[in-house]
């Protein structure tokens, strides 16, 4: 069976961030960083996430707020953010095709690269220059 349905709604949504958060709790690699920061509130990560993703590819407004200062200290590197885009990629690949998950992709890699950028920054700020 081939997929034919692009992102389109609230419930598909929902299903990409269940399906792709579903597959990170399990991830040998970045599962233990998302359990260990998100403990039992998943509920409300993924309440969070639905509203964000909403808010980027429907353009319905429904997230507020900063999505960095959460991920700032976290214990990660490339190869964590190069995992979680490879199982964001896969997710979306296996439920949906189309502009809008070809969109939602192209935010996600943007995103993983910025945060990544700037955790490194962060990470690095307070050392000063060898020379």
């Amino acid at each position: 069976m081939s997929i034919t349905k692009d992102i389109s709604n609230l419930d598909d949504i929902k299903l990409l961030v269940n399906t792709f958060y579903s597959e990170v709790q399990k991830d040998a690699l970045i599962g233990v960083i998302f359990n260990e920061k998100i403990g039992n509130r998943w509920p409300e990560h993924l309440e969070k996430m639905y509203r964000f993703w909403e808010t980027i590819l429907l353009e319905v407004h429904t997230y507020t707020g900063s999505p960095f200062p959460p991920h700032k200290e976290l214990p990660v590197a490339k190869t964590h953010f190069d995992r979680w885009m490879e199982i964001f990629t896969k997710t979306t690949d296996s439920l949906f095709v189309g502009p809008l998950a070809e969109e939602a992709k192209l935010r996600a890699e943007k995103m993983a690269e910025m945060f990544n950028y700037k955790i490194e920054y962060f990470r690095n700020a307070g050392q000063k220059p060898i020379i």
